[in-house]
């Protein structure tokens, strides 16, 4: 009998190794499957797949950079003398795929592009690669140079849609993460930490036993739900308060994520502060102190840390949040620069355009280096709590 119970055991515990092993091994896997699609996009041309840059056979340029090739499209370049590579001269001739004319038999559109470049010295055409004649003595195919870290980490542009040079700066997206997030957090900390005071030092066993289950049930209300109610009464109250042309904003963003990241701090804060020994209260009473003063002098100070991991893991609640701020931030890619205009955030962008990228492309690798950038942030704020807990630890042992 004492055999079998202990070859159970062995079996169950190695069940239990087995399984944290393979969820360790799935875990590691989708970090290097993320971490490989998004450093591709480096690696990645800077033009729209299946898309070329031409110019006529005559022109000495050999390569431009993509910043360039967006500033000549944009009509903010318009001579060859501008541009930084070559010695051709003149005015540019801006010819786009979507110009070209439509043809029944495509097998004729080779000999299309060559009248169409070779009629016109100073163009530089955004053509179809699949179009392009052979060789090159009429057609000459530039080379465009590929999405630098500069481009991408610095640029101040998320246009990943627009030809020929997709923008793919995330600075936007990146500051209205941050934007939201900070302020979400500094809504809910106040209160959340109000709340968490008043469960574990005043409230009644009874009051106590029905506020708490009812304050956890928030976390378990499924996202878009939040969003629901933040789109539709949230959103025309601040429009109407504080008139604005739209209620979307950086604001509304703020306030659904402070209501969403409440039930995390006010756990993880009341837990804390209940974790204070008694004699440290006890104490404190003895001495003289009123009720109030034992809670900001004594209590709140010793649980100090652990209502800062309470914030920490707030803010990582609402950095990750995708579906209610897809929804109440209006999704404008634009630089900030109020809490009263719309942004958007990184998750909202991954789950806005992922499902609309070609596999492999270009815009598909950007999606994924935001989930790095994600990912990052959100490993960085792990480890914080991860390290204020256990600092919080060592005090309580040394103490």
């Amino acid at each position: 009998m004492k055999w079998s119970r202990r070859f159970v055991e062995r079996i169950i515990e190695g069940l239990f190794t087995l399984s944290g092993g393979v969820t360790s091994l799935i875990i590691l896997l989708v970090v290097l499957f993320l971490f490989r699609e998004g450093a591709g996009l480096f690696t990645s041309p800077s033009l729209e797949k299946g898309y070329t840059l031409c110019v006529h056979a005559s022109n000495l340029t050999g390569e431009i950079d993509a910043r360039e090739v967006k500033r000549i499209f944009d009509g903010e370049i318009t001579r060859w003398e501008e541009v930084g590579a070559g010695e051709m001269t003149g005015e540019i001739d801006v010819f786009h795929a979507s110009e070209l004319p439509r043809v029944e038999d495509e097998a004729v559109m080779p000999r299309v592009l060559e009248e169409i470049v070779g009629g016109r010295r100073g163009i530089i055409a955004f053509l179809p690669d699949e179009f392009l004649p052979a060789g090159e003595s009429v057609v000459k195919r530039l080379a465009a140079g590929r999405v630098t870290p500069g481009d991408f980490f610095a640029g101040d542009e998320w246009q990943p849609t627009v030809s020929p040079a997709p923008r793919l700066g995330v600075l936007p997206l990146v500051t209205g993460t941050l934007l939201v997030s900070f302020f979400a957090i500094i809504l809910a900390l106040v209160p959340g930490l109000g709340v968490a005071i008043y469960l574990a030092e005043l409230a009644g066993s009874r009051a106590r036993g029905w506020l708490k289950p009812a304050i956890e049930l928030l976390a378990g209300i499924p996202s878009v739900v939040y969003g629901f109610f933040g789109l539709v009464v949230l959103v025309p109250f601040i429009q109407e308060v504080f008139d604005l042309p739209v209620g979307e904003s950086a604001l509304a963003g703020s306030v659904v994520l402070a209501i969403m990241a409440l039930p995390t701090i006010i756990t993880i804060a009341e837990d804390a502060i209940r974790g204070v020994p008694r004699a440290l209260r006890e104490a404190s009473l003895a001495l003289g102190a009123t009720r109030w003063q034992t809670i900001y002098r004594v209590v709140i100070p010793r649980a100090s840390s652990g209502i800062t991991a309470a914030a920490v893991l707030g803010i990582g609640r609402a950095v990750g949040e995708t579906m209610a701020v897809l929804m109440v931030t209006g999704n404008a890619a634009v630089m900030p620069r109020s809490l009263f205009e719309p942004v958007r955030t990184i998750p909202a962008t991954i789950a806005a355009e992922l499902g609309e990228a070609p596999s492999g492309g270009t815009h598909y690798r950007a999606l994924f280096l935001l989930g790095c950038i994600l990912f990052a942030i959100t490993m960085v704020i792990n480890l914080s709590a991860e390290f204020i807990a256990t600092r919080g630890q060592g005090k309580g042992e040394g103490a």
